[in-house]
């Protein structure tokens, strides 16, 4: 019951898949009603659910019309990831767990946990191997600006 009342209530606020966190309990429900109202937005990124990308699964924080600041993704890459740019947004990785490496316009850079990474925008990249990563957007990410060679 209680999913389907944030269901609704999430249509009515237009904050479905938007990264405000529609959690387990009511009152995470309760804090992501209020949260519209606040100078912050709060995320519970292991309560998001993942949407696919060219990197793996992600869980997108932050992602609403009304925020073109920064958001914050946690990702699982897969084995296949794609490579792909941005026109327009940085992204800065933290690699969390895992090794591999991440290709990088062309070049290979072995990464292993607390590796961080500034990707500019045009820049080709890609993670390899199984990894799990923080992808900070600025600005706040755009599915429209993901593009694959």
């Amino acid at each position: 019951m209680r999913y389907i009342l944030t269901f609704v209530i999430g249509i009515f606020l237009g904050s479905i898949g938007t990264g405000i966190t529609i959690g387990k309990n009511a009152s995470s429900d309760a804090a992501a009603l209020t949260q519209a109202k606040k100078n912050y937005m709060f995320a519970q990124l292991d309560e998001i659910g993942p949407r696919q990308c060219p990197c793996g699964d992600s869980r997108r924080a932050f992602v609403r019309q009304d925020n073109p600041v920064a958001t914050i993704h946690m990702v699982d890459i897969k084995i296949d990831s794609q490579v792909h740019y941005h026109k327009k947004l940085t992204e800065i990785y933290l690699i969390l767990e895992g090794t591999g490496h991440m290709e990088l316009d062309g070049d290979k850079i072995v990464v292993k946990p607390m590796s961080t990474i500034l990707i500019k925008p045009g820049c080709r990249h890609r993670a390899v191997g199984r990894i799990k990563i923080i992808n900070i957007s600025v600005p706040a990410f755009d599915p429209k600006d993901e593009w694959l060679d």
